[in-house]
């Protein structure tokens, strides 16, 4: 499975906006869209960054959408107020413990890793960082994306509350810092987002 993700740096007033106009006219869009397995986004009103992805059952579904998404995905990014970048993703590993509700929180973790070791570094996700995570705190579900032609991997792990995602740092870090020098990965950003919209269906990956 894959995903294809939009990052706007928005205008601090055009946040709340662009999240209705999200909602109201690319969801439904992806709905009726033949291999789409549904859309989240996530935003961090302090460095105003907002990140739409969307998922798909196969890499060919996801490219045949893009020329119907192209201009939707220029108006989101436009109710957002700023410019979009686009990444596309392999979904390596995912897994839920239940499903997120209002308020759940997201941390996203984006590593440099080695082309030649991706398919261990997802196993080490799966097998090694996924069954520590899941006894934090509040811990709702996991996502191991990749990029194999760039070298780059995204985790992201979402808990219940910005509470639970706090108090959990410490023990998170710890399971990064392992699971990094495991797969020899670099961790090059760690960032703690909002989830606004949660309306992925990818089935379980572990």
């Amino acid at each position: 499975m894959f995903a294809r993700s939009t990052t706007v740096v928005a205008h601090p007033n055009s946040i709340d906006s662009g999240i209705r106009f999200i909602q109201a006219e690319v969801m439904p869009m992806l709905r009726d869209m033949p291999g789409c397995l549904g859309m989240s986004m996530i935003v961090d009103r302090t460095t105003r960054r907002c990140i739409v992805t969307s998922s798909w059952r196969t890499e060919a579904d996801m490219r045949a959408a893009d020329t119907q998404l192209h201009p939707v995905r220029t108006r989101a990014a436009e109710a957002l107020g700023g410019r979009p970048q686009v990444d596309e993703w392999e979904i390596g590993a995912l897994h839920r413990n239940h499903p997120s509700h209002d308020g759940a929180c997201v941390r996203a973790t984006w590593f440099r890793v080695d082309p030649a070791q991706f398919d261990r570094a997802v196993d080490i996700f799966r097998l090694s960082s996924i069954p520590a995570l899941e006894e934090l705190e509040g811990f709702c579900s996991a996502s191991l994306m990749i990029d194999r032609s760039e070298g780059i991997a995204c985790a992201s792990v979402t808990y219940d509350s910005a509470e639970a995602m706090e108090r959990t740092r410490g023990e998170a870090g710890t399971i990064r810092e392992a699971g990094t020098a495991d797969a020899g990965a670099e961790v090059l950003e760690v960032c703690e987002f909002e989830l606004t919209l949660a309306h992925l269906h990818v089935p379980e990956l572990v």
